[in-house]
């Protein structure tokens, strides 16, 4: 939902739309600091996927790379697909305790078995593929009193 936000706790809504819903005093969000877990790096991937190839990547990541990806990396922070800016783009991530834990973990992924069936199945697909590893900062104002 749009709203803007007054201060750091008084969400305004815009004329003529519900007002925003808060959740309640000290609950846990999504965006605040340690919302991953005890995990402070995550890997954000950007896929671009080509034109109108979009629900066959997802069938074949789905199929071939979810089981893998499970076993060796662990569940993911989430998956997302473009809606406004560049598009075709399918975003994914997953949260590591430390480099080292990155390290490890992309190495099992990297040397499992099935992983050439993925990606030989997907390589028609992808026409780009951006690697980030970003990291949690705290964030005090975030906290809820």
């Amino acid at each position: 939902m749009n709203t803007k936000h007054v201060g750091l706790d008084k969400p305004v809504s815009p004329p003529g739309r519900p007002k925003a819903k808060q959740p309640p005093r000290g609950a846990a969000t999504h965006m605040q600091w340690g919302s991953v877990g005890a995990k402070n790096l995550v890997d954000h991937r950007i896929y671009t996927i080509a034109l109108r190839k979009m629900p066959e990547f997802l069938e074949v990541f789905n199929r071939l790379a979810m089981p893998l990806l499970m076993q060796t990396l662990g569940h993911p922070v989430g998956f997302y697909t473009s809606l406004v800016g560049q598009q075709n783009q399918f975003v994914h991530l997953w949260a590591y305790d430390s480099l080292a834990d990155y390290e490890r973990r992309c190495l099992a992924r990297d040397t499992h078995p099935d992983f050439p069936t993925y990606l030989q199945a997907s390589a028609h697909l992808i026409t780009a593929q951006e690697t980030r590893l970003i990291r949690a900062v705290p964030m005090p104002g975030w906290a809820q009193p």
